[in-house]
């Protein structure tokens, strides 16, 4: 008699992070976290983090000796810090949806779980100029994102950025695999949308801060 296993019980997500999507992926047959712009997640859980970006970075950051590590998704690089607060509710964060605040989050939220600043690595991915005729936001979302891994002295490790097309990425936070597949035809206006709607964000609230995004 065949008896089908039974599937693993969802782990249960740390402190803040309900909101955030998870389903069981039978391809790596772990739950998968899957995020979306202005949003991260950090875990310490045998679960990975999965995530769609065209104009937008993620930084995959963990701890190579502790197990923890997460994954960020942001729309623009900079704003000013005093002007927005973080709404975990929301599905897109008011403030983590740009690259300070988004990158800030994420590493505290690493280092207050018990990783450490020594021991983080740090991947990243995205900025693609996926419609011709629309400004380049992904080019300056990767010269903020490299510009902070300088300055806050992060060790990165590689970089998969730039080029034309979107991108669909799965990261491991435990031992910060990270698989990348791009998209060389786009199915669905989702993507389309989402970069046409970055534009009118830029217009309506100029980003401020030590990057010029024109």
């Amino acid at each position: 008699m065949n008896v089908t296993p039974l599937r693993p019980k969802i782990s249960d997500c740390l402190d803040g992070f309900e909101h955030i999507n998870r389903f069981w992926d039978r391809q790596h047959n772990r739950f998968v976290a899957k995020i979306l712009p202005g949003e991260f997640y950090v875990t310490r859980g045998d679960e990975m983090i999965a995530t769609t970006l065209g104009s937008c970075v993620s930084a995959c950051i963990w701890d190579v000796r502790r197990g923890i590590g997460g994954m960020n998704h942001f729309m623009l690089p900079l704003t000013e810090k005093q002007s927005h607060e973080v709404s975990w509710g929301n599905e897109i964060s008011d403030a983590t949806r740009y690259g300070n605040y988004a990158m800030e989050h994420l590493i505290n939220e690493i280092l207050s779980h018990g990783g450490r600043r020594k021991n983080l690595r740090v991947k990243i991915f995205g900025g693609g100029k996926v419609i011709k005729q629309l400004s380049d936001i992904g080019k300056k979302n990767i010269e903020f994102v490299l510009e902070y891994i300088e300055i806050e002295n992060l060790t990165l490790l590689s970089a998969d950025t730039g080029e034309t097309f979107p991108r669909k990425l799965v990261f491991d936070p435990i031992d910060g695999t990270a698989k990348v597949k791009k998209l060389r035809t786009i199915h669905n206006n989702t993507i389309v949308n989402r970069e046409e709607e970055y534009q009118k964000d830029i217009i309506q609230q100029p980003v401020e801060g030590d990057i010029e995004l024109f």
